[in-house]
């Protein structure tokens, strides 16, 4: 081992290093925000394309158009709804969080990711029991 003179490190020092100090993504709420964020949007722009897709056929076939509106009548879809239902409003109260961090202040992420993750919550309480009740009464 090497000596502890002033100004170096001995090797238990420079091995067992800490997490560095204020980054937001490493394992903690910063990270699960930042993961949540890029599934969500993905999951949101993957429906949009569906969405024209499926809209682009009245001007193809209308036929087939009620077709496949038809099969979004079932209740597989009805929980498909309720799920693109959380992951946009999770996407918009983070984002919302995203751009208080650049502006404001990182110092309050993690308790703003618990304020969104409750306002999300709150949310979909509210939305979730009404839109299954909907889905599943048909």
């Amino acid at each position: 081992m090497p000596d502890q003179t002033a100004g170096t490190l001995t090797y238990q020092q420079r091995t067992t290093s800490r997490r560095p100090a204020g980054t937001l993504y490493r394992g903690r709420e910063g990270m699960w925000s930042w993961v949540l964020h890029r599934i969500t949007g993905v999951a949101i722009f993957f429906f949009l394309l569906v969405h024209i897709l499926d809209t682009a056929l009245v001007r193809i076939s209308p036929e087939a158009y009620n077709t496949v509106i038809s099969t979004y009548q079932t209740p597989i879809m009805g929980l498909g709804e309720t799920a693109l239902v959380a992951a946009i409003v999770f996407h918009a109260f983070n984002g919302i969080r995203i751009i208080l961090i650049d502006f404001w202040n990182a110092k309050y992420s993690k308790i703003m990711f618990y304020v969104v993750i409750g306002l999300w919550v709150v949310t979909m309480l509210g939305f979730a029991p009404r839109h299954l009740m909907n889905v599943f009464s048909h």
